[in-house]
C-alpha cells in the first residue's frame, strides 16, 4: 500500500524541509561528513524511520473517520 490521501499530503510537506535541511548541512560540512549525515537523517526521517511510523497512524486516522471528516 503506498499510503492513503493524508499521508500522501504530509509526506509532500515534509520532503521539502528535508531538502533544505540536507541543503544546509551540505554546506556546513565536509563531503565525508555529510554523506554520513544525510544516510543517518534519512534513517531517521525517510521511509525506513518517521514515514514508516507516519504511515500506519495516519491511514488509521482516516479510516476512523466517516465520509464527512468526523469521527
Amino acid at each position: 500500500m503506498l499510503g492513503g490521501p493524508l499521508f500522501r499530503k504530509v509526506i509532500a510537506l515534509l520532503n521539502p524541509r528535508k531538502n533544505r535541511v540536507l541543503h544546509y548541512a551540505q554546506i556546513a560540512m565536509s563531503e565525508h561528513q555529510f554523506v554520513a549525515f544525510k544516510k543517518l537523517f534519512l534513517d531517521e526521517f525517510g521511509e525506513r524511520g518517521l514515514e514508516s511510523e507516519l504511515k500506519p497512524l495516519l491511514n488509521e486516522k482516516q479510516h476512523g473517520m466517516d465520509g464527512h471528516g468526523r469521527e
